[in-house]
């Protein structure tokens, strides 16, 4: 078994509540939601940080970008706003190598974040 967390969360060795999932991407509810809407956007692909992103992974990034929007639309959040955000390495606060975006919405964000 890999000791990737989001890869047993994607095989289904480990459960979650899954909100969408495709042949590239399994959306999740966040554990420790830090907005009303706070979904994970994860790659079935497993790629540790954005920095190993290939050119091959192009229409994968795309792809999630268009989950993305299409979640926005049918929460209803499409209009008011949403944040993406993908943490790269610890100083960035990934703690999970698998790239993942999180998708917050449903309240208002402060700029610059953290």
């Amino acid at each position: 078994m890999s000791t990737c967390l989001f890869c047993n969360i994607i095989a289904g060795a480990i459960p979650a509540t899954t909100v969408h999932e495709d042949d590239q991407v399994v959306v999740i509810q966040d554990i420790s939601p830090k907005a009303p809407h706070h979904l994970l956007l994860i790659p079935r692909k497993h790629i540790a940080t954005c920095l190993d992103i290939a050119e091959e992974d192009r229409e994968l990034i795309g792809h999630i970008h268009r989950v993305a929007a299409k979640l926005a639309r049918e929460r209803g959040v499409a209009e008011s706003g949403f944040r993406l955000v993908s943490n790269t390495n610890a100083d960035a606060g990934q703690t999970v190598f698998h790239i993942h975006f999180h998708f917050l919405a449903g309240r208002e964000f402060q700029w610059p974040p953290g």
